[in-house]
C-alpha cells in the first residue's frame, strides 16, 4: 500500500472511531456551538484515533477563554476540575470520559524561567502551528467533523516519523521540555525523528537545563514504560539530552581496553531493560508495564564506571551495586520522584547480584531464607531483574544460569510452603519477650527481637518453647558479657 494510501486509510478511521465520544460529550459540543464558539477533538485523540487505538481521554481546543469554558461545562459535568485553569485548562468527566478542554494558546519560556508562559490565542491554526508535532497537530472540529491538518501529521503518522510543525528551534525554545517528549513518542511508537528534529534536539539540549525536575521525570516515566523504551534511551542519550537529564546512562558507555576486553555496559544495560520487559509478561507472576522494574534495569550497572579497577586478571567492579543503588537514590531524588519509587528502584539496584553468590546452589536454607527477606516484596521484581542480566552469548552458559534461578525459585517455593516465608517474623512477640525475660520496653526488646529473627532465619521454624528456651539462653551470656 503506497504511502498516500495508507494516509487516506487513516484519515478514515478517525470520525468512526472518534464517533463514541462526539456522542458522549454531545451536550458539550451544542453548548459551544450555541454560543458561536469554536470547539475541536485535538492532539493525542485525533492522533489515537488514526491509530486505531481506543482511547478514554478526549482533549479539545477552543477560542473561549477559560472563564467562559467552565460556564459552558459545569452543566454537563459530572465533575469539573480547574488545576490547569492559569494555563488556560479546563478539567472534567462527562459521559464516562475524561476531558481537558484548552483555550487557543501559544506557550513559551522565557531564556532563564523554568516555567512557561502562556498567551491565548483566537485561531486554530495558529494554536495547531504552536504545537509539539505534527502528529499531534492535527484536529477534528466539532460539530461538522472536518478534519484539519494543515502541517502533514497524518501522512508523519504513517511514514512513522516525529517532526515539529514549524522551525523545530523555535519549537524547542518556546518549550524544550518537547526534546524528551520526542523521545518518549518513540518510545511509545516505535517511531523514528526526522534528521531536522534531531539536529536540533543536538543542539539545544543544554536548554533543557530550565525545564523544572517535575516536569522531565513525568515525561520520562512514561518513556520508559513504552514499548520500545530502548530506542526512546538510545535517543536521549545519542541526542546529548541525557546528559543533562540522566548523565550516569551515557557514563556506561566505557571505553573497553583492546587487551582488557569486557561487555559494553551501555548496551548491556538496554539488553536488560528490553529481557526485563519481556519478563513482565512471560514469568510468573506477569504484571503490566512496570516502571519500577524498568527503571532498575536500565541503571543497575551505573556504579561500574565509579568502581572500575584494571588487574592482572582483567577490569574489575567489585562493589559497584552498593556504589549504583546510591547514584540511583541521588539521581530520583534530584529528579523529584516519590520516596517509596526511589527506595524500591535502589533496593533492586543494589541486591542485582545477590543470585551470583548462589553457585550451582551451595546456599544453605538460612541464605535462601535471608534472599527472601532482603527482597521483601519486591522478590518477584528480583526474579525478574536478576534473570533478565544475564546477556552472555554463550548458550550453553546462559541456560546453565536460568536454571540455576528455576532451582533458587524452587527452594524458595518449597520454604515458603513449609514456613510461610514470606512473612518472616520471630515465633515470640514483643510482649511475649517481655514475659519471658522480666523486662519493660525499650532497646532490650529490640535486640531480643533481632536475635529471635536470626534464629528463625538460621533454623526454620522450632516452635515457642524452644525460641523462649534460646532467647533465655541467649539474654543470660549477653547479662554476664554485660
Amino acid at each position: 500500500m503506497t504511502d498516500a494510501a495508507s494516509s487516506r486509510e487513516a484519515v478514515a478511521r478517525v470520525r468512526p472511531a472518534l464517533a463514541p465520544a462526539v456522542t458522549a460529550i454531545a451536550p458539550v459540543i451544542d453548548a459551544f456551538a450555541d454560543c458561536g464558539r469554536e470547539l475541536a477533538l485535538v492532539g493525542g485523540s485525533v492522533r489515537d484515533a488514526a491509530l486505531g487505538r481506543a482511547t478514554s481521554d478526549l482533549d479539545l481546543t477552543t477560542d473561549a477563554p477559560p472563564q467562559e469554558i467552565q460556564r459552558l461545562v459545569r452543566p454537563h459535568a459530572d465533575a469539573l476540575w480547574d488545576t490547569g485553569i492559569r494555563f488556560g485548562t479546563v478539567g472534567m468527566r462527562a459521559g464516562g470520559y475524561q476531558v481537558e478542554i484548552t483555550t487557543y494558546r501559544a506557550e513559551s519560556y522565557e531564556p532563564e524561567s523554568r516555567k512557561p508562559s502562556v498567551a491565548f490565542g483566537r485561531d486554530l491554526f495558529e494554536d495547531l502551528v504552536r504545537r509539539d508535532f505534527t502528529v499531534n497537530a492535527m484536529a477534528l472540529r466539532l460539530p461538522s467533523g472536518a478534519l484539519e491538518d494543515p502541517h502533514g501529521g497524518m501522512a508523519d503518522l504513517v511514514a512513522g516519523v516525529i517532526r515539529t510543525p514549524g522551525a523545530p528551534q523555535e519549537s524547542f525554545g518556546d518549550d524544550p521540555l518537547r526534546m524528551v517528549r520526542a523521545a518518549r513518542f518513540v518510545a511509545q511508537l516505535g517511531f523514528r525523528v526526522d534528521p531536522g528534529t534531531y539536529q536540533a534536539m543536538v543542539d539545544m539540549a543544554p536548554r533543557l537545563q530550565i525545564v523544572s525536575a517535575e516536569r522531565v521525570r513525568d515525561e520520562l516515566i512514561k518513556l520508559i514504560l513504552g514499548d520500545h523504551a530502548a530506542d526512546g534511551v538510545r535517543l536521549l542519550v545519542a541526542s546529548g539530552l541525557a546528559q543533562v537529564i540522566l548523565p550516569e546512562v551515557p557514563a556506561l558507555s566505557l571505553e573497553i581496553d583492546e587487551h582488557r576486553r569486557h561487555k559494553d555496559v551501555y548496551e548491556h544495560s538496554l539488553t536488560v531493560l528490553e529481557q526485563a520487559m519481556a519478563l513482565e509478561s512471560s514469568h510468573e507472576p506477569t504484571s503490566e508495564p512496570d516502571f519500577v522494574l524498568r527503571f532498575a534495569a536500565l541503571l543497575h550497572d551505573i556504579g561500574k564506571p565509579r568502581t572500575r579497577k584494571f588487574t592482572d586478571d582483567g577490569v574489575s567492579f567489585h562493589h559497584h551495586e552498593v556504589v549504583g543503588a546510591k547514584m540511583t537514590r541521588k539521581r530520583m531524588r534530584e529528579l523529584r520522584f516519590a520516596n517509596d519509587v526511589t527506595a524500591d528502584v535502589s533496593r533492586l539496584v543494589e541486591l542485582h547480584l545477590r543470585f551470583h553468590g548462589y553457585g550451582s546452589g551451595e546456599w544453605t536454607d538460612s541464605a535462601v531464607r535471608r534472599y527472601v527477606r532482603d527482597a521483601g516484596p519486591l522478590l518477584p521484581r528480583l526474579h525478574k531483574l536478576t534473570r533478565a542480566d544475564s546477556t552472555t552469548r554463550n548458550r550453553r552458559k546462559a541456560a546453565a544460569l536460568q536454571t540455576t534461578y528455576d532451582q533458587l525459585e524452587e527452594r524458595i517455593a518449597e520454604l515458603a510452603a513449609q514456613e510461610q516465608l514470606d512473612a518472616v517474623r520471630p515465633e515470640l512477640d514483643g510482649q511475649q519477650i517481655m514475659a519471658a525475660l522480666g523486662i519493660e520496653p525499650g532497646p532490650q526488646v529490640g535486640a531480643a527481637y533481632r536475635f529471635l529473627l536470626d534464629l528463625r532465619l538460621e533454623r526454620g521454624t522450632i516452635g515457642a518453647e524452644a525460641a523462649t528456651a534460646e532467647l533465655k539462653q541467649w539474654w543470660a551470656q549477653r547479662q554476664t558479657s554485660h
